[in-house]
């Protein structure tokens, strides 16, 4: 029995998931500032013997967990999850990983000397309709990929803190420039690229137009080159006055491309050459029409009542498994620095007119003198 101490009320999004584990996995503490939203998470949970507390440390050092899924403020995730670490519990943290690059080095470090699991929450990875597409540049069918794109716009402008003030995303997200919040855009995409890695960013944007008083751009874009020369796009936006996408996707490859849904009644697509149509890239068909490639455990129907189209249950369910394992997930801390880094470094591109900026090669063992940003 794998026992879960949950911290941040948008911990909610994995409670549907991890009560339909097959009885390993046991929610035993929460904790948040706000009574009121423990109260509630208490009653979402239906637990009366669920210990609810104010405190992290006291929850670290106090509860019977082995495990800490980590769901507040972007600003908190790398403190807590040290503390998480040092106190000999794995981690599950949302997106992004950290928000400053010295926060990613802190992040690998105390990984790497705790042993413990760390697991990057990025949930869009595990939607069933991203994970078709990857089953299918797996089977070859968009032959070599060579180009991706994924976009994030979600107008978060009315978007208030509990107590009807500006909250931390005023400051964290939108009280900053460049692409702050790309893992949702970049994590599907990159899966697609097999073992590569981002080696440099160059991030655009038209500048700030919107009336909010708010310091981000209305939106950025920004290009990844990846160590075999390939490019990834992504565009994040929370500002713009448009309806809400935040999975669009498109992967291009020699042999077709897939692009997701873009509203109005759209359905995600693929245009892909095969033996029998060698001419098929020309023309679209419904992604369903490949419903057969997706893998078995996403058709069983497990992770139906959880968010994010089923993605939640996925994630926790590796989350679980790494732990009982002991072998860290493919979502692993450096997986979590290297897409989290194009944040950060987007940062110092948008404000440079897009200067290139290189991205460290996040793995095990790392040199000081690598932990740095080049200029």
């Amino acid at each position: 029995m794998i026992k879960v101490g949950i911290v941040g009320v948008r911990g909610m999004s994995v409670v549907t998931a991890m009560k339909a584990m097959p009885n390993d996995v046991k929610i035993n503490a929460i904790c948040d500032l706000s009574s009121d939203a423990l109260e509630n998470m208490k009653k979402q949970i239906g637990d009366e013997e669920l210990k609810c507390y104010r405190v992290y440390e006291d929850m670290l050092e106090e509860a019977d967990i082995d495990a800490v899924v980590i769901s507040t403020p972007m600003q908190c995730h790398v403190p807590q999850a040290i503390l998480a670490l040092q106190a000999g519990k794995h981690v599950m943290c949302e997106v992004t990983a950290a928000v400053t690059m010295d926060e990613l080095w802190w992040l690998i470090e105390n990984v790497e000397k705790s042993g413990k699991i760390y697991m990057y929450a990025e949930n869009y990875c595990y939607m069933p309709e991203v994970q078709l597409v990857r089953q299918m540049v797996k089977k070859g069918y968009f032959g070599e990929i060579y180009y991706g794109e994924g976009e994030y716009t979600h107008d978060c402008t009315c978007i208030r803190n509990w107590n009807n003030k500006p909250g931390w995303r005023s400051y964290w997200q939108m009280g900053t420039r460049g692409s702050f919040y790309p893992t949702h855009s970049l994590g599907p995409v990159m899966q697609c690229f097999d073992d590569d890695r981002i080696v440099s960013v160059a991030s655009f944007s038209p500048g700030n137009h919107n009336p909010y008083g708010l310091r981000n751009d209305d939106l950025t874009q920004t290009l990844c080159q990846l160590e075999s020369g390939k490019l990834v796009k992504i565009r994040v936006d929370t500002i713009s006055p448009r309806p809400h996408n935040m999975t669009y996707y498109q992967i291009q490859g020699t042999k077709g491309c897939y692009e997701a849904p873009r509203g109005l009644g759209d359905v995600a697509k693929v245009a892909v050459a095969t033996e029998e149509n060698p001419d098929g890239y020309s023309t679209w068909r419904p992604l369903s029409d490949f419903n057969d490639l997706l893998p078995e455990r996403f058709k069983s129907g497990a992770g139906d009542n959880a968010g994010h189209g089923g993605g939640d249950y996925y994630i926790v369910a590796d989350f679980i498994e790494a732990i009982k394992t002991g072998k860290q997930p493919e979502l692993n801390v450096y997986k979590a620095a290297e897409w989290t880094s194009v944040a950060l470094l987007s940062q110092l591109s948008v404000t440079n007119n897009g200067r290139i900026m290189e991205v460290p090669n996040f793995r095990a063992g790392m040199k000081w003198e690598e932990k740095r940003i080049k200029l």
